[in-house]
């Protein structure tokens, strides 16, 4: 304290406070609007810790004199949502698919709803727009087992494939190698016919020699043509279009496994409304028939 001056170029008296020989502190307060500031804030949090919950107890927290809960502000901005979608959701269960689509608002808060449950439970399979993967089918081109229609499409979303539900698309392909119905080699003929049928294959003669076994083992399901039956679960092998690819390496192991791919069944996940926006929505995509 003894070592106060003022400093030369500023005029303000310093703290005392030298470093380096020759750096001097200024006694320099804070503004006192500053301090005002400081302390209205403080005269305010206190208050706030009054009015509203603020500090957490042995079995809870301090509820505030107002008694304002962040959870019944969003318990009841989700009632005052569902009361304004009542009437849409209402009309969606009561109407036939067709009526639905001559009414445009409805069919905007169909689709907007379905591409919604869509993201939520379809698109780590299908992907977000829905154009698949391999194993998981692009839903937007025309190509679907069993059915494309809505009434199809719908079944397939309630009750699944291979999925257990009793409702469920259930067909199965033999597993020709692992049950040892066919040699490696027979493996390797058919499938150098099965890409024949849609302009692949080399080998003319494995082709001569996989047309036999195709008469004989596959046609029955998949047709003389190879041009499959959607209703059967038997895909057309005869478009170009692969669900697990078209290399024959690909089509060999489809022979050999039989694949089996599963699709879940939605029906009790999802409530009826919810799978009929779904289905609409899918079927709305560009390949629903």
């Amino acid at each position: 304290m003894a070592n106060k001056e003022l400093d030369a170029v500023t005029g303000v008296e310093t703290t005392g406070h030298v470093w380096d020989g020759d750096i001097r502190e200024l006694n320099k307060p804070l503004p006192r609007w500053w301090l005002y500031v400081l302390y209205a804030s403080i005269v305010w949090s206190i208050g706030y810790w009054i009015v509203y919950p603020a500090w957490p107890t042995i079995d809870g927290y301090t509820r505030g004199v107002l008694g304002y809960s962040q959870r019944n502000v969003l318990a009841n901005d989700i009632a005052s949502a569902k009361a304004s979608q009542a009437r849409f959701l209402e009309a969606i269960a009561a109407k036939p698919v067709d009526e639905i689509k001559n009414d445009p608002d409805l069919m905007e808060f169909v689709l907007r709803g379905g591409a919604a449950q869509f993201g939520n439970n379809c698109a780590p399979c299908h992907g977000k727009g829905a154009q698949g993967f391999k194993g998981y089918p692009n839903l937007n081109d025309d190509d679907w087992l069993w059915s494309g229609s809505f009434d199809g499409i719908e079944k397939t979303i309630r009750s699944g494939i291979r999925s257990g539900n009793p409702d469920g698309h259930d067909s199965a392909m033999p597993r020709f190698g692992l049950d040892q119905v066919l040699t490696n080699a027979q493996i390797s003929d058919v499938a150098e016919f099965v890409l024949s049928l849609s302009g692949g294959g080399t080998d003319a003669e494995a082709k001569t020699r996989g047309a036999a076994i195709f008469t004989e083992q596959c046609a029955a399901c998949h047709g003389a043509e190879g041009k499959g039956t959607a209703e059967m679960g038997a895909p057309n092998l005869a478009d170009g279009i692969w669900l697990y690819g078209g290399r024959k390496a690909d089509v060999e192991e489809s022979v050999r496994t039989g694949r089996g791919g599963v699709m879940p069944a939605w029906e009790g996940k999802l409530d009826p409304i919810t799978i009929k926006m779904l289905s609409v929505y899918v079927h709305s995509l560009g390949g629903g028939k």
